[in-house]
C-alpha cells in the first residue's frame, strides 16, 4: 500500500512558476514509476507527466514539453514537478499517481492516487 501526499499549488499569474510535490509513504517508493496528472472543471483527467523508477526516463504531454520539469528523489520519497511559464489553460487540479513497473501515460494504469492540489493560474 501507499500513501500520496501531494502539496504546493495555489493561485499564480501567467507566467508564473510553482513547484509541485508528491511524497510517499512506505519503504518502496523506488519500486514505482510515478505520473502527474491533473483535471480541469468539466474536463477529463488527462496525463501530464511521467518517469521512471530510477528517474532516468521521463515523458510529457505535448502541451507541457518544454515548460514542466518531473523529478524525483527517491531517498526523499517524492516526486516533482516545475511547471514554468504558466498558462490559464494549466488550471486544474493536479494528481499524483503511482504505479508498480514501468511508466505509463493512461491513467487507468496506475494503481495509487494522492488526493490532488489545486493549481489556479489567472491571466
Amino acid at each position: 500500500q501507499v500513501q500520496l501526499v501531494e502539496s504546493g499549488g495555489g493561485l499564480v499569474q501567467a507566467g508564473d512558476s510553482l513547484r509541485l510535490s508528491c511524497t510517499a509513504s512506505g519503504r518502496t517508493f523506488s519500486s514505482y514509476a510515478m505520473g502527474w496528472f491533473r483535471q480541469a472543471p468539466g474536463k477529463e483527467r488527462e496525463f501530464v507527466a511521467t518517469i521512471s523508477r530510477p528517474g532516468s526516463s521521463t515523458y510529457y504531454a505535448d502541451s507541457v514539453k518544454g515548460r514542466f520539469t518531473i523529478s524525483r528523489d527517491n531517498a526523499k520519497n517524492t516526486v516533482y514537478l516545475q511547471m514554468n511559464s504558466l498558462r490559464p489553460e494549466d488550471t486544474a487540479v493536479y494528481y499524483c499517481a503511482a504505479r508498480a513497473g514501468t511508466t505509463r501515460q493512461a491513467a487507468e494504469s496506475y494503481d495509487y492516487w494522492g488526493q490532488g492540489t489545486q493549481v489556479t493560474v489567472s491571466s
